[in-house]
């Protein structure tokens, strides 16, 4: 990224952040007059948290996971309820000015909108503090298994039940580590799946901070092998590095490539692709989706599994007409109503899509979670597809 996408990003995030601490300061704080010593100290309170955030963000891939740990679960759950007391504020205020707008001039005068005012700001604070609690309780999920069963018209009658067990945005990172890694992993082969597939942004990290942190995925137990493909996570954290520890751990990175994967005393199989997330291209050093790679020149009557970080992959990859994608990325939006934003760029968002007549599509909520330890309507997942003959 070149030096003036930098500073005009890096812009673009400060004004947002300020901007949004400064509309809270002005309907919690500076509107109910809470006199001088609290108006000082909620201010200052308000200076520091936003402060923590982007501090955190540039802190968090250039120091130790010990050592940002702490600044980071401050920053991060505050980023999450920041954005919950927007929208509390919000919807509150919205409130507030029909109310004066139905009213008139009883609210006329300053001791009448002072009361209205705090009334307002204690109602956003209580929903916006209790929705934060909420999400917070959510996201610590370590073992939600959920089982998809979908059918494929050319999937083999000797292989119906045959169970993929999906890991997708885990994002082992400055606040999730090897205990819940280690929990993942029970989780999963507590299933007993004859496949495991890792997704993508399984870490937001180094190979340096977070190997023994991911370390746990080598007890992975599937019949049939233990894939992954890259995430856009794993080119901010150091793709090359990360796809060399991963092989060190037995798991098959898929680069653009398919590998048949058979069932045992049958010669019956399907296949199963991967490529490179869209926008490994960026990265250059070979990186980049190469669709007619993964899927071209295959035998018709085998049926195919594609493994695409990115659900809006699916729209490049559908000349080749892969019966079943499985991605992630999008972790169900994490905080409601964020679905709706990611539907702007994401053609689906969560669950199973019937994408055209030959194409289905699987779009995990995720493992893990990016950011703020929060998930709020859309719970993570260890997606367990079961696969069956149409």
């Amino acid at each position: 990224m070149s030096p003036v996408r930098i500073l005009v990003f890096l812009c673009v995030v400060l004004t947002l952040t300020y901007g949004s601490h400064y509309y809270l300061w002005s309907h919690l704080v500076r509107d109910v007059d809470l006199g001088s010593p609290l108006s000082k100290l909620a201010t200052g309170l308000l200076i520091a948290l936003a402060a923590t955030m982007p501090i955190a963000m540039i802190l968090v891939r250039v120091v130790s996971r010990r050592t940002i740990e702490p600044l980071a679960w401050v920053a991060f759950v505050w980023m999450g309820t920041l954005f919950l007391l927007l929208l509390s504020t919000a919807g509150v205020d919205l409130v507030r000015r029909m109310i004066s707008l139905v009213a008139g001039d009883s609210l006329a005068s300053p001791e009448r909108r002072l009361t209205l005012a705090r009334a307002s700001a204690s109602a956003a604070l209580v929903l916006g503090g209790g929705l934060s609690v909420r999400a917070l309780l959510s996201a610590r999920v370590r073992d939600a298994v959920r089982t998809v069963r979908v059918s494929l018209s050319k999937f083999p009658e000797t292989m119906a039940g045959y169970r993929i067990a999906q890991l997708t945005d885990v994002h082992i990172g400055p606040t999730l580590d090897r205990t819940f890694m280690e929990a993942v992993v029970r989780a999963t082969n507590a299933r007993n799946p004859h496949l495991v597939v890792i997704t993508g942004d399984l870490v937001d990290g180094s190979v340096a901070q977070l190997a023994e942190h991911v370390r746990p995925l080598a007890d992975l137990r599937a019949r049939d092998g233990v894939f992954f493909v890259t995430g856009n996570h794993e080119y901010y954290s150091g793709a090359d590095e990360w796809i060399a520890f991963l092989q060190t751990l037995g798991i098959r990175v898929l680069r653009n490539e398919r590998v048949r994967i058979t069932a045992p005393d049958s010669t019956d199989s399907f296949e199963l692709a991967g490529v490179d997330d869209a926008s490994a291209h960026q990265f250059g050093n070979g990186h980049g989706a190469d669709y007619r790679r993964a899927l071209s020149d295959r035998d018709p009557s085998c049926p195919v599994i594609l493994l695409a970080h990115q659900p809006r992959q699916i729209l490049a990859a559908q000349t080749f007409a892969p019966d079943l994608v499985l991605s992630g990325h999008t972790h169900g939006g994490q905080i409601a109503p964020i679905h709706w934003l990611v539907k702007l760029q994401q053609p689906y968002v969560a669950g199973l899509h019937q994408h055209s007549a030959q194409t289905q599509i699987y779009v995990s909520r995720g493992t893990g979670y990016w950011g703020p330890p929060m998930r709020l309507a859309a719970p993570s997942e260890i997606a367990l597809i079961e696969l069956h003959p149409a």
